[in-house]
């Protein structure tokens, strides 16, 4: 993977500042992330995570604020216990290998100096974090145990003595001996990764002096990302433009996205399975109700029936009777014959098929159109799930318990103040922008917070977020990055000419027997928008856009 060991030693020179800083909360960000929040005089307070995930390995300093899980694991609980208020004297890189130290005093119940060492090991699969009594080497705990049936090389587990990985013989990347231009710098150097020795060797190939490039690489603080590949090192050899960041913040956005995902399944995953499971259901049961309904349109057979079967109550039973038709002297009915009751008694059993067909059909009809009506409002949950943060999916588990479709977690625990729904506010020139991304928000900015002379924007054909542009005088601009903040917010996001309808508050209409959300106008105009996603992104982030902007 490219968090290799010549990327992981400039994070580690980037955080060196952070020695000596004192270990405030310990938090639990996923069952594979820790964050530490450090204070110290130079650098004041700052906020250090560790994550050991197989696929997203690696450590930051977080710049923005990160929902922790609401109940830590016994990891974590354990480094409370051990390491928080201590100090960290040391911070050091093992070699140029995937490993950090973090050597830390700190005082335990009856006031005793222990000094700790934790060990983050950046290694894909195996990434694991590990506490270590210096004075003994003894693994105190580990966020991943490895028993020995399934490592018999290396045993991390509590009380195991904690030994390194076995390391190769391979030259140091500053001091490098001959190497051989024709075999992967992976087996020769030490801290490469194949996506480094690709990079190194087409420069080589071309002439550029190892020295050079092991300079540019050593006094870098940016992170180049491209489609599939990212390093402190502009990566040429891809012919791609990379997208440039400030190392340590680009570190922190690279897997965000994916990130944020994880954190609300193992938050909210209950919503995911309870949206799926009705949406399941509400499908299977449909195309049933329609084959009820449609049986039941055919309800006046069942009244000639009976009409033909008293006018023959003389003939003897039969399993089927075939008798002439009083509406259609050409037509013949095959009338079933219910052989344990007589003529007469399957006669009134028909009649009273006939009756109970009669008036299903109208409860059928609703049931419909309940149906229907249930599978709109699921699968806008579902597309609503797609872009909602950690606060957003929280207030549609509200709204789902409320329909006793998932259980609160800690019902009895005393409930906080009510807060305002956790809304998208854009400022732009003397206009204010609202955008809703679940039904609750959706609501309160349509009949709560909009004034009736506001514009109403809202994706056509899509389910989709309902935004709200307050100006007295709207330039068109404004109407634009309106409708663009609504295409970003519905399944027309990676589209083009997405069409989005607006009018104003004054136009629309609740929907009976509609969901929460639904609404109807009198009269609105249609825009064709490109969604600009990088636009809306760095909008939503500083609340703010320039009147000017070009879109």
């Amino acid at each position: 993977m490219p968090f290799d060991g010549l990327l992981i030693s400039r994070l580690t020179h980037q955080i060196q500042p952070l020695t000596g800083a004192k270990i405030g909360k310990i938090q639990c960000l996923s069952d594979e992330e820790v964050l530490f929040y450090l204070h110290s005089r130079e650098c004041g307070s700052k906020r250090l995570a560790i994550s050991v995930h197989s696929n997203t390995c690696r450590f930051y300093l977080c710049s923005t604020n990160k929902e922790p899980l609401p109940n830590p694991t016994s990891f974590v609980m354990m480094l409370r216990k051990r390491i928080s208020q201590g100090y960290i004297t040391e911070i050091e890189q093992i070699g140029y290998d995937r490993i950090v130290r973090f050597h830390i005093r700190a005082a335990n119940e009856l006031g005793d100096i222990i000094e700790y060492d934790l060990y983050a090991e950046m290694m894909g699969k195996y990434a694991n974090l590990v506490l270590v009594d210096s004075s003994t080497q003894c693994i105190v705990d580990c966020l991943k145990r490895i028993p020995v049936f399934e490592n018999s090389k290396r045993l991390l587990h509590p009380g195991a003595l904690y030994t390194l990985p076995e390391k190769p013989n391979r030259y140091d990347p500053l001091k490098p001996g001959d190497i051989d231009l024709d075999r992967s710098l992976v087996s020769q150097i030490e801290g490469f990764s194949p996506t480094l020795s690709r990079e190194f060797l087409y420069r080589l190939n071309q002439g550029v002096p190892y020295e050079t490039i092991i300079e540019e690489l050593i006094s870098s603080n940016t992170l180049y990302c491209y489609s599939k590949e990212f390093h402190c090192l502009e990566l040429t050899h891809l012919n791609q433009q990379p997208n440039q960041r400030d190392l340590m913040e680009g570190i922190e956005r690279l897997y965000e996205a994916d990130e944020v995902k994880n954190r609300i399944a193992l938050q909210c995953g209950d919503i995911y399975k309870a949206v799926d499971r009705e949406l399941k259901k509400l499908t299977k049961k449909l195309p049933r109700l329609q084959q009820s309904l449609e049986e039941s349109m055919d309800y006046d057979r069942y009244r000639e029936y009976g009409d033909v079967l008293f006018a023959y109550l003389y003939l003897d039973k039969q399993p089927v009777l075939e008798l002439p038709s009083f509406e259609d002297e050409n037509k013949i009915l095959q009338i079933p014959i219910d052989m344990r009751y007589s003529l007469k008694d399957n006669a009134n059993l028909y009649y009273k098929k006939y009756h109970k067909l009669k008036r299903g059909i109208e409860i059928l009809n609703e049931q419909v159109e309940e149906c229907e009506n249930q599978i709109e409002y699921f699968s806008t949950l579902k597309e609503q799930l797609d872009y909602c943060s950690a606060d957003d999916v929280l207030e549609i588990r509200q709204e789902l318990a409320n329909k006793r479709l998932v259980r609160l977690k800690n019902p009895s625990a005393r409930q906080k103040k009510k807060k305002l729904p956790n809304i998208v506010q854009i400022q732009i020139g003397d206009a204010m922008i609202y955008a809703g991304k679940n039904n609750l928000q959706n609501q309160f900015i349509t009949w709560s917070l909009a004034r009736r002379k506001d514009l109403w924007f809202h994706v056509k054909d899509y389910h989709g977020s309902h935004v709200v542009l307050q100006s007295d005088q709207p330039t068109e601009n404004q109407i634009r990055f309106a409708a663009n903040l609504a295409a970003y917010f519905s399944k027309g996001r990676n589209s083009s000419s997405v069409p989005i309808d607006y009018t104003l508050i004054s136009n629309l209409k609740k929907v009976p027997k509609k969901g929460p959300g639904f609404v109807t106008m009198k009269s609105y105009q249609t825009i064709y928008i490109d969604p600009h996603c990088d636009i809306i992104e760095a909008a939503i982030q500083a609340k703010a856009v320039d009147e000017n902007i070009e879109i």
